[in-house]
């Protein structure tokens, strides 16, 4: 069996399980190409694949499809959002995310449930958590704790079977595949953006308004030279979390459309979560 095979029998199995699922590369990034020139802003409005984790479906006949367009396909994306929240745990370079989510336990009381859990070819594990209806969890890295990612709305964690650069992505092998546990109140708090006192605009502008401002930030990153990405990207986080604070962006759907144009331009997906972050723990110090 190749690996597109594996990639695809494994996607079509999550998929009877009710996740919604994407094809991926073996860079673990998503495998078909955007329908649109440099600088869009769409998130599949159009209705054409190659838009990354909102290409996800729990459709069989249109996963089967996505496969079809992706033959170098060795992978399969798991959106997040809704019920399921990941957290992934890194084991590299010096940062153990699994000390970090034990360390956060024990200093806020709560246990971590055993739920299902993937390996990773690093020495990782992504734990999947099931959250409570109606709660937007926003993507984060390192905000937790060094080694630790939230994959939540618009965010996806890649599924067993997959296969990256390093090697697969596979179940426990002490745990198996288990039931998805719910987060546990305590960590959820954690993972949630911290209230910020809201100032009063001057002027509340429109939701179409803060659209059009939120795509212009976004197509300033898409538009960056190669060598300017990180800083086009700091700078637009800044300008967004500035509007977030004035209560006229969803703090969600900044950091989402960001990190989901900084990944199209070639950055890391954690790289790109991490300056996004930064801006603002930036703007909350001043």
């Amino acid at each position: 069996m190749t690996p597109w095979e594996k990639a695809l029998r494994s996607a079509l199995y999550a998929i009877e399980q009710d996740y919604k699922v994407f094809p991926l590369s073996v860079h673990k990034t998503p495998s078909i190409k955007s329908p649109h020139d440099k600088g869009h802003s769409c998130r599949g409005q159009c209705g054409k694949p190659g838009h990354g984790v909102h290409d996800a479906t729990s459709d069989a006949a249109y996963a089967r499809h996505l496969f079809d367009l992706s033959p170098r396909a060795t992978g399969y994306g798991i959106a997040c959002g809704g019920r399921l929240i990941g957290l992934d745990l890194d084991r590299k370079n010096g940062v153990n995310g699994v000390e970090g989510l034990n360390q956060l336990a024990a200093r806020h009381g709560f246990a971590i449930p055993q739920t299902m859990t993937i390996c990773t070819p690093s020495g990782g594990f992504h734990l999947w958590l099931a959250g409570p209806a109606g709660t937007v969890v926003p993507n984060s890295a390192g905000r937790l704790a060094p080694g630790i990612d939230v994959r939540g709305t618009a965010g996806y964690l890649v599924g067993p079977g997959s296969k990256g650069k390093l090697g697969e992505y596979a179940l426990h092998p002490k745990l198996g595949e288990v039931d998805v546990q719910p987060v546990p109140a305590q960590l959820l708090k954690l993972m949630l953006p911290k209230p910020v006192t809201r100032r009063i605009p001057r002027a509340d502008p429109s939701p179409v308004t803060a659209s059009k401002a939120l795509d212009g930030l976004v197509r300033v990153v898409l538009n960056a030279p190669e060598g300017t990405r990180n800083d086009r990207l700091y700078w637009a986080a800044a300008k967004a979390w500035a509007h977030v604070d004035d209560g006229h962006m969803d703090a969600a759907e900044v950091e989402a459309a960001l990190v989901e144009a900084a990944v199209r331009q070639g950055l890391p997906a954690g790289e790109a979560m991490r300056t996004v972050a930064s801006a603002r723990r930036a703007g909350a110090a001043v």
